[in-house]
């Protein structure tokens, strides 16, 4: 962690479990976003005869009774929805909800945040329940996820909220 990062709080759970409802709802929709993309090119390609119908004569049939389809459609999502929380805790340190909470993931530790340490991360967050953690560790306040990944969740200030002061308070 950087020393200009120590002068900030750690965020406790109310404001933590606040961003986590505002992610869900973004990674909502990145997930419909996503499977509507699947699903307009899986039926293009049913249609084409590229993919097979399987004996079903409506596409929704098919969509419904197809394990195969049904989880390609579902690995896609799930891929996409894992992106959207990669991609934004390793390229600025914040989601959309934590930036609505001033909320940043810092490092601990002087290791590189990479996309494996934020894989760790979103693997032991649980769904969210290593949140909980939170609520009986009053002193450090930190999460299941944190502890694992080396990383904290800080609360910053108005100013230090935008892009342009992130450069100050990663030097």
């Amino acid at each position: 962690m950087t020393d200009s990062a120590n002068n900030f709080p750690r965020a406790g759970f109310f404001r933590r479990l606040a961003s986590i409802v505002y992610d869900v709802l973004v990674a909502v929709a990145v997930g419909m976003c996503a499977a509507l993309v699947m699903l307009v090119a899986m039926l293009l390609l049913v249609e084409n005869n590229v993919l097979d119908y399987q004996g079903h004569q409506h596409f929704s049939d098919l969509i419904q009774h197809s394990y195969s389809y049904q989880l390609t459609l579902q690995i896609w999502v799930g891929l996409w929805v894992l992106g959207f929380f990669l991609w934004f805790w390793r390229n600025g340190g914040q989601t959309i909800g934590m930036r609505a909470w001033r909320l940043r993931l810092f490092s601990t530790n002087d290791k590189p945040f990479g996309y494996g340490r934020a894989f760790l991360r979103l693997i032991f967050s649980l769904g969210g329940l290593g949140t909980l953690l939170v609520l009986l560790d009053f002193k450090s306040k930190q999460s299941l996820q944190d502890r694992i990944a080396g990383t904290e969740i800080l609360v910053l200030t108005k100013e230090d909220n935008h892009h342009e002061a992130w450069k100050k308070i990663q030097e």
